[in-house]
C-alpha cells in the first residue's frame, strides 16, 4: 500500500485531533449546551483548525526521508502528552516542560505505569505498525515541491476558514483562557520544548547577572560571640491545606505543635512548580514583580550571603538547585553514607539531618545551609516516610495514583507530611540542644502545593493563572533559639511577639530573601524592609 508525504502527514493529524486532543476539546467545549447547532459547529472548527495546525508544523519538514521518523517521534510524544493531560490535568506549556526535562531518572521512574504502557500501546504502538507498512511513494523533486507548497497552501487556507467561521467564540476563549493552547497535542510539547532550549540557550551564552555587590556584615557580627547558624529547609509539594498547624482536620504536624515553632497559615507560592518556585524564592523580585528571564540570569540570595562573610552550603535530597546554588558548595545525599535511610537507593528526608550534630559542633561565624526535601513529590507519596510513619490507613501504595481511591491517595500524601513534621522537629531538637553553643533558626517553606483529585486534577504544575489555591498555597514555619534577637542585632524579646503577630497575614515566597537577609544581619540596597518579617524590631521601637 502506498501514500504521499501529505497523504500521510494528513492521516496523522487527524488522528491527533481525534485521539490526542481530548482535554482541549473537553475544556474549550465545558460551558457550552451539547445539544446545541453552535456547539457542534465550534467542535467541528475545532478539529478543523486541530488538523491543520498539526499539519502545517509537520508539513515544512516533511519529505520522503523524513516524514516516517518525524511523524513517529511526535506520535509517541503526543500519545504520552495526552496521557499525562487526561491523567492528571497536565499543561504542557514551557514551564512544565522545564520541569520534565530536570527531572532526575528516580522521579521519572515513578511516573510510569501498566495504564501508560496500555495508552501508548494503544495510541503510539499500533498507529506506528501501520505508518511504517505503507510504502511512501516516490515522486521527481520538481513534483514533490509544488505538491508540498500546494498541501500548506490548502492547509492555511483550512485553519483560516475554520477561524473565522468562529472567531467570536473563538477569540473569547483565547482571551479568557490562554492556557488552552498548552493543551493542543503534540504542537504543546514541540512549542515548549524550543521555547526552553532557546531560553536556555540564550541564557548559557552569558554568565549571571551578579546581584548584592554592596552587600555587607551588619554591626551585630562584629558583636556577637558564639557562631550563628540559619538553616532554610525548602519542603517539595506540601500544600497548606493538609499542614496540621494550619487548621487541617488530621494533626499531621504533631511533633511541631509541641515545639514551639511560628506557624504563617497564609503564604502563596510563586510558581507551582519546582522550577519556577525554586528560583523564586532565592530571588529579590519574587513573585510580585515576576520576570523569568531575570530571575534565571541572575545570582540568588545565596550568593549575596556569600558576598557578605556568610559561609553557605545547599544540602540536596531532590533534583538539584535550579541554578540557585551555583558555584557554591553542594551536598547530595549518598545511600551509601546512610544505607538505613536509603532503601532502594532513594534517601529518605531524615539522611539530610543525620549529621547536623557534628555540623552545628563545628560551625564557625555565620552559617546558611538550606536544606532541599524530597517532602511529598509524587506520585508515590509513599516512598517519601518509612513504614513506621503509616499512621493513616489504607495508604496508596502505588505509583499509578489512578489504581488508588482518593482516600487512600490522601492517606499517603498526609503520612508523607507527618514524616516532613518529623524530620524538621529533629532537626529543631538538635538546634535546641546546641542552644549554648550556637545563635540559630529554622525556616521551613514549601515550594508549591499539589491537587489530589479536586475537580479531576492530581499533581501540580498548572499554570499559575488557573492553579487552584492548593497547587499555590504552602505551609511555612520559623523557629528560633532564645539568643537570636541579639545575634541579628534585634531588639530583645521582639522577635517571637512580631512572628505571632504575622501568623494569619497574606504572605508569599518573597519575603524569603528578604527575612533571611534580615536575620542575618546583612546590609543590602536589595533588602526591602516591609518584605523582611524581622525588620519592624531592628533600631529603636516605634512611639505611640
Amino acid at each position: 500500500m502506498g501514500a504521499t508525504v501529505e497523504q500521510l502527514v494528513l492521516v496523522v493529524s487527524v488522528f491527533w485531533a481525534l485521539s490526542a486532543n481530548s482535554a482541549f476539546l473537553e475544556a474549550a467545549l465545558h460551558d457550552r449546551a451539547h445539544d446545541a447547532p453552535a456547539t457542534w459547529w465550534f467542535g467541528a472548527a475545532l478539529l478543523v483548525m486541530l488538523v491543520a495546525v498539526h499539519a502545517l508544523l509537520v508539513a515544512p519538514f516533511a519529505n520522503r526521508f523524513t516524514v516516517k521518523p518525524l511523524l513517529s517521534l511526535l506520535i509517541v510524544v503526543g500519545a504520552s502528552a495526552s496521557f499525562y493531560a487526561d491523567a492528571f490535568g497536565v499543561f504542557m506549556d514551557p514551564s512544565m516542560l522545564r520541569n520534565v526535562l530536570r527531572t532526575d531518572p528516580g522521579e521519572a521512574k515513578e511516573l510510569l505505569s501498566l495504564r501508560l504502557a496500555g495508552h501508548l500501546l494503544l495510541f503510539a504502538g499500533l498507529p506506528l505498525m501501520l505508518l511504517w507498512w505503507v510504502r511512501v511513494r516516490p515522486r521527481t523533486w520538481g513534483r514533490a515541491l509544488g505538491r508540498r507548497l500546494a498541501f500548506i497552501g490548502l492547509m492555511l487556507l483550512a485553519l483560516l476558514i475554520a477561524m473565522w467561521s468562529v472567531f467570536q467564540p473563538l477569540s473569547s476563549l483565547m482571551r479568557s483562557q490562554k492556557e488552552l493552547r498548552y493543551l493542543i497535542t503534540p504542537a504543546n510539547v514541540v512549542w515548549s520544548v524550543g521555547s526552553v532550549l532557546a531560553a536556555d540557550a540564550k541564557g548559557a551564552a552569558k554568565p549571571r547577572q551578579v546581584i548584592g555587590e554592596d552587600a555587607s556584615a551588619g554591626p551585630s557580627w562584629a558583636a556577637r560571640s558564639k557562631p550563628l547558624v540559619l538553616i532554610v529547609v525548602v519542603g517539595e509539594t506540601a500544600r497548606a491545606a493538609n499542614w496540621g498547624l494550619s487548621g487541617y482536620a488530621r494533626n499531621t504536624t504533631p511533633r511541631l505543635a509541641d515545639l514551639g515553632v511560628h506557624n504563617f497559615s497564609n503564604v502563596t507560592a510563586c510558581g507551582t512548580n519546582t522550577e519556577t518556585s525554586l528560583p523564586c524564592m532565592f530571588a529579590p523580585v519574587g513573585r510580585r514583580d515576576y520576570d523569568e528571564a531575570r530571575i534565571r540570569g541572575q545570582q540568588s540570595l545565596l550568593h549575596v550571603a556569600v558576598r557578605a562573610g556568610a559561609q553557605v552550603h545547599w544540602l540536596d535530597n531532590q533534583s538539584g538547585c535550579k541554578g540557585v546554588c551555583e558555584g557554591l558548595p553542594v551536598t547530595l545525599t549518598n545511600p551509601k553514607t546512610t544505607p538505613e535511610l536509603c532503601p532502594d537507593n532513594r534517601c529518605l528526608d531524615e539522611a539530610l539531618v543525620h549529621d547536623l550534630d557534628k555540623r552545628l559542633a563545628e560551625a564557625k561565624g555565620t552559617q546558611l545551609w538550606v536544606l532541599h526535601m524530597l517532602g511529598n513529590h509524587g506520585p508515590s507519596y509513599f516512598r517519601r516516610y518509612p513504614p513506621e510513619f503509616a499512621r493513616f490507613l489504607p495508604d496508596c501504595r502505588k505509583d499509578d495514583l489512578q489504581r488508588c481511591s482518593v482516600a487512600e491517595l490522601v492517606n499517603a500524601y498526609d503520612n508523607a507530611l507527618l514524616y516532613t513534621d518529623h524530620v524538621l522537629a529533629r532537626a529543631i531538637e538538635r538546634l535546641r540542644a546546641r542552644a549554648s553553643q550556637v545563635d540559630s533558626a529554622l525556616i521551613y517553606l514549601s515550594d508549591h502545593g499539589e491537587s489530589l483529585g479536586e475537580n479531576g486534577l492530581f499533581l501540580h504544575g498548572l499554570p499559575y493563572a488557573i492553579a487552584p489555591d492548593v497547587q499555590t498555597k504552602v505551609p511555612m514555619v520559623v523557629w528560633t533559639s532564645p539568643g537570636l534577637d541579639a545575634a541579628s542585632g534585634l531588639r530583645p524579646d521582639c522577635l517571637a511577639p512580631q512572628l505571632k503577630k504575622n501568623a494569619a497575614a497574606a504572605l508569599a515566597h518573597d519575603h524569603l530573601f528578604h527575612t533571611v537577609l534580615g536575620l542575618l544581619d546583612i546590609r543590602t540596597r536589595l533588602h526591602v524592609p516591609t518584605l523582611d518579617l524581622s525588620a519592624p524590631c531592628r533600631g529603636a521601637p516605634a512611639g505611640p
